[in-house]
């Protein structure tokens, strides 16, 4: 936990509306719906020790990848996690935090990802983050203009007073004045009200953890799952990492998530493995 403490802390550094919805089963996707997988990052891991509470994982290094996802729809845009801030990519050699064993590197910024599809974050109608540690929500502050569509439990996790004496605050801060729809309760929020894009609950790594599920015309369903499998090896043998909010909670969210799956015959991304986010189009096709 302190690892992760300092790593926030290292980054922030450098850089109401109540409502819930449940989802509607439509059949089909609608046709304009597209996902965009933008890199957003990468982190290098010495030591991948704390991402399991079992010790299987102690010793071992892992290379993990930062998305951010953009998804279109007819009725505007959605933005899931944004990333490390983008002003690590300014940092030649990327952010090496001391006396910790991890990289952190941005390539390039999600602003100029974004300017590629002619877009700027004042354009972008929703923003929502699976959940906000900053390697998910290191640029939040970019979409203070948007609708925040956000777990009750995790808006409300994320400007406590724990968190504020943490130092995780700042990379999220302009969200805390934004327009904010705050989902109430376990069912699931149709964000366009057509099926086609929504949000779960998937507590257990943080309070209020989400995942999305889209629902494309030519590709099927694809869920993006966060931190609840941040690891190639976290699924098979549902690892928990030692930081969670809950254990107990992580692992009913990975058998929910898993039926979710199974039901939408969705393809399941882990968000941070690598082979995952490369078996998507890449960026700047999307997945139609």
């Amino acid at each position: 936990m302190k690892t992760l403490r300092l790593w926030s802390a290292c980054l922030t550094l450098t850089a109401c509306a109540s409502t819930s919805t449940a989802s509607r089963t439509s059949p089909e996707a609608a046709p304009g719906v597209k996902l965009y997988a933008i890199h957003c990052g990468r982190v290098e891991l010495g030591d991948s020790g704390f991402m399991a509470d079992d010790g299987s994982m102690k010793g071992v290094p892992a290379e993990t990848v930062v998305p951010c996802y953009l998804i279109r729809h007819p009725k505007g845009d959605l933005l899931w996690d944004s990333g490390l801030s983008e002003s690590i990519a300014d940092m030649p050699d990327g952010m090496r935090p001391q006396g910790q064993p991890v990289h952190f590197e941005v390539k390039k910024k999600l602003t100029t990802s974004l300017g590629e599809l002619g877009l700027a974050p004042a354009d972008i109608e929703f923003v929502s983050f699976s959940h906000l540690h900053f390697d998910h929500a290191g640029n939040a502050n970019l979409f203070a203009g948007s609708t925040w569509l956000v777990d009750a439990e995790e808006r409300d996790s994320a400007f406590s007073e724990q968190a504020h004496r943490r130092g995780e605050v700042p990379h999220y801060s302009a969200l805390e004045q934004a327009k904010t729809v705050r989902i109430e309760g376990d069912a699931p929020y149709d964000v366009f009200g057509d099926g086609t894009v929504s949000i779960h609950q998937a507590p257990g790594h943080t309070p209020g953890h989400t995942v999305l599920l889209v629902k494309t015309a030519k590709s099927g369903a694809v869920l993006l799952t966060g931190d609840l499998w941040p690891l190639r090896e976290s699924r098979e043998r549902q690892l928990v990492p030692v930081y969670n909010a809950s254990r107990e909670q992580t692992l009913e969210s990975m058998k929910r998530v898993e039926a979710l799956a199974k039901d939408t015959h969705a393809r399941v991304i882990r968000e941070h493995v690598p082979e995952d986010f490369a078996a998507l189009p890449a960026f700047p096709a999307p997945l139609e």
